[in-house]
This record gives structure tokens, sequence and C-alpha cells, in this order.
């Protein structure tokens, strides 16, 4: 179902006015290359400010179960994309206006966003880890953070990698946040590039390159996560 709609895209992204190019890459190439920079720092940053905040909180979670900090670490689960992007314009901008428009505001944003699906993920993988290695390790005087980074961040690595590839590839195809978040100016997330350039612009084949400059960025993830998958 999905092949049909990228064969087409992608086809697109080589022709203009019925004839086979490579225009519209070097459309892509001289207007958006900062752009697609832009979009892998701030998806990586946003993936990185995710496990920072999610792995100590879950491995707490895991050796102190507690109710109550769970479900509000997963309420980011339930709220809209758009509705955190203005929330956190709204919340930063009499702050900090200058960190609310900027890429570390902007990571910031995806990352509270991505918190409730990283503790989904992390949750899983620490509560799969044999309780008897944590009682081994208490026995020598380790506290949750010595758990969390000696035991459970190990054992469950190979999920922690998985779990970062998918947050990372959704990160890259944002658009809700980054549009609420944006300063109209400068570089932007390659999905805004996207629907500006063929809903204000109506160039489909500039717009259908940048798609396949988004797939093969996320593609990367997908053969990492596929190998990982795999094995």
């Amino acid at each position: 179902m999905f092949v049909w709609p990228l064969t087409v895209s992608v086809v697109a992204s080589f022709t203009r006015d019925g004839a086979w190019t490579l225009a519209n890459y070097g459309t892509v190439w001289r207007l958006y290359a900062r752009d697609v920079g832009y979009t892998v720092g701030v998806a990586a940053a946003g993936t990185a400010l995710t496990f920072a905040a999610a792995i100590p909180a879950c491995g707490w979670l895991r050796v102190r179960a507690f109710g109550p900090v769970e479900f509000l670490l997963k309420v980011p689960l339930f709220v809209p994309f758009v509705v955190v992007g203005h929330a956190l314009r709204v919340f930063l901008s009499p702050f900090a206006p200058a960190f609310a428009s900027s890429w570390a505001g902007l990571a910031a944003a995806l990352a509270w966003k991505h918190l409730g699906l990283a503790a989904l993920l992390l949750l899983g993988a620490f509560r799969a880890v044999d309780e008897g290695y944590l009682e081994s390790a208490r026995q020598f005087g380790a506290g949750p953070g010595r758990l969390t980074r000696d035991v459970l961040v190990p054992m469950a690595a190979p999920t922690l990698a998985v779990s970062a590839i998918l947050i990372f590839s959704s990160m890259l195809a944002s658009f809700s946040i980054p549009l609420m978040m944006s300063r109209g100016g400068g570089a932007q997330m390659l999905m805004i590039d996207v629907y500006y350039r063929f809903g204000q612009h109506g160039d489909f084949e500039t717009a259908a390159a940048l798609g396949v400059v988004a797939y093969l960025l996320a593609m990367g993830a997908a053969l990492v996560y596929g190998r990982r998958i795999v094995r």
C-alpha cells in the first residue's frame, strides 16, 4: 500500500515538465542543504534530550515503582503535536523568547512530546530485566542510580537502541511542532519546506525531491533498526 505512492513521489522528483532531470535535486541542494543539516541536528539533539530525561526517570520507576509519577511521565503521549507546539511557545515566550524560537527550544519541545513514548518503551525494556540481577546488585550497596547505569541500561541496550532509532525517525518527520514554534526565517525542518514548496509555490516536483531526501534520512535509521530486529 505504501510502495505505490512512494514510487510516484520518487518518479516525480526526477521529472520536470514531462522530462527526466536532476534539476529538482539541484534546487534542493541550492536552497535547502542547510535545512537538511538543521533537521538532522534538531532530531539528534531532541533524541538525546529525550533519553537524558527518560533513562534516569524510568530507572527510578523500575526500582521504586510509583504509579502517579509513571502516569505523569506518559501524559505527553496523549497531547496532540499542535497543542505541544502552541503550549510551549506560549509558555516560553515571556521568559525566554530567543530560546522559544531557537533550534534548542524546538529540540526541547520535541523531546517533551516524545518523552511519553520513550517512557513506554524504556519501562518495558527495564521491566524485562530479571529481578535477580537487581537484587544481587543491591546486596553490594547499589542504589537506583547505579542499578540504572550498571545493570538496567547495559542489559536493555538493544531495546534502547531501537527506541532511539524510532524516536529519531519520528522527530525527522515532525511538522506540527516546528510549524507552531517557527520563527518565520532562517533554517527550517524539512517537512516545513515540503509544505511551503507545495502549498505556496505549487512546486510538486521539488517538494517530491525534498520528500525523497527525507526518505533517505529515515532509511538510514530504518536500516539500523532492521539489522537490530533480524539478529
